[in-house]
Order: C-alpha cells, then structure tokens, then sequence
C-alpha cells in the first residue's frame, strides 16, 4: 500500500511540475521557448503560442506606421512620419496624443473636432501635418463642456476663436501662410490635457 501511495504522489507531482512548467512557458512570452530546456515543443514552444508574430509583432498592431485610421478622415493613414520635438513635447500630456502626427498635406482644408474623445476634452486628431495656405477648421462636436482655440505663447502665429462656446456645429477657421510649428489649446481645459499642434510645411 505504501508503494502505491509513493506512486500515486510521485505521478501527482510529476503532473502537477508539468503543469507549472507548462504555464510558466505560456506566460512567459516564448521566452526559453526554443525546445533548449528539454521539452519538445508540444507545449507551444514551437512558435504556436504567438511568437512566430501572429501576436501582431508583424505589423498588424499598428506598428506599421498606420495611425490606425482607414483613411476616411481625409488622410491616408500614415503617421506622417518624425514628431518636431517642439510638437512632442507640447503634447506630452495631451488627451488623444499617440506620439504621431496626422499627415493632412496635399489638402486644402482640413477639420480637426474640438470636444473629442470619449469626456469630450481633446482636439482630434492632437497632432497634424499640413501644407503651407491651407486652411484649419476646428469643428465643435458639443461634448466636453465650453471650449475655445487658442495660440500657444511658443507658436509660429498668433489666433483665437474667441469666447468659449460648446454649442455642436460651431466652427472656428484658420488659414496658415507661414511654415512652423502652431501649437494651441482650448483655455478652460488647458490643464486637463486639451492641446493641439500644427506642422505646416512647405506646399
């Protein structure tokens, strides 16, 4: 009795070790995951667990230079490539910055809403890339509260819708001439992230 009782904990252990060693292979992320430590690839070591990039490492995440726009806001998805440090760290703490910029050149004018997002206290898209004569529209979406556009104290130009308003339609338009960086923000939301940024470049 005593030897199958040692048999019996000796299977148990085996299968609970097995277990853990299996899980720790999952969780770890392929890490060690090339058969080296013995095992034979059965337990998703063999790349089926993801790290033959089906885990979105080949560029379906994203990461293959789209904004993840289908291009219906006017752009072509790119992320229009290097972010100006001025624009990068003006938007450091920006609602709805992902690091990028919206490449809108090409256009002649082009919308940006004002009170996006999902508390209505974001200009998006935050960033964008435009051609020198063309024009901005910031559009109110009504969410958010009373917002306003204002120029930043470090922008190329100076500009300003005026009162705050937060009525849904409202529209505000900016032609920019001049190349440089315009960064602006909406004033009763300044401190909670609501910040935009303009590169107009050479048409």
């Amino acid at each position: 009795m005593s030897e199958k009782l040692s048999r019996r904990r000796y299977v148990a252990g085996t299968g609970a070790a097995l277990t853990v060693g299996t899980l720790a292979g999952c969780s770890g992320g392929g890490d060690g995951g090339d058969g080296s430590d013995g095992s034979d690839g059965s337990d998703g070591s063999d790349g089926s667990d993801g790290s033959d990039g089906s885990d979105g490492s080949d560029g379906s995440d994203g990461s293959d230079g789209s904004d993840g726009s289908d291009g219906s806001d006017g752009s072509d998805g790119s992320d229009g490539g290097d972010v100006p440090s001025a624009i990068d760290d003006y938007l450091s703490d920006a609602n709805m910055y992902d690091g990028s910029v919206t490449d809108l050149t090409g256009e002649d004018e082009v919308t940006v809403s004002v009170g996006a997002g999902s508390n209505g206290l974001a200009f998006d898209p935050a960033a964008i890339r435009i051609d020198s004569s063309t024009t901005v529209v910031w559009e109110w979406t009504g969410e958010g509260g009373n917002h306003n556009v204002v120029s930043a104290e470090d922008s190329e130009s100076d500009f300003e819708s005026g009162d705050p308003v937060g009525e849904e339609g409202t529209t505000f338009e900016q032609s920019f001439d001049n190349t440089g960086i315009q960064l602006y923000y909406c004033l009763p939301h300044e401190t909670v992230g609501m910040l935009g940024a303009i590169e107009v470049v050479e048409a």
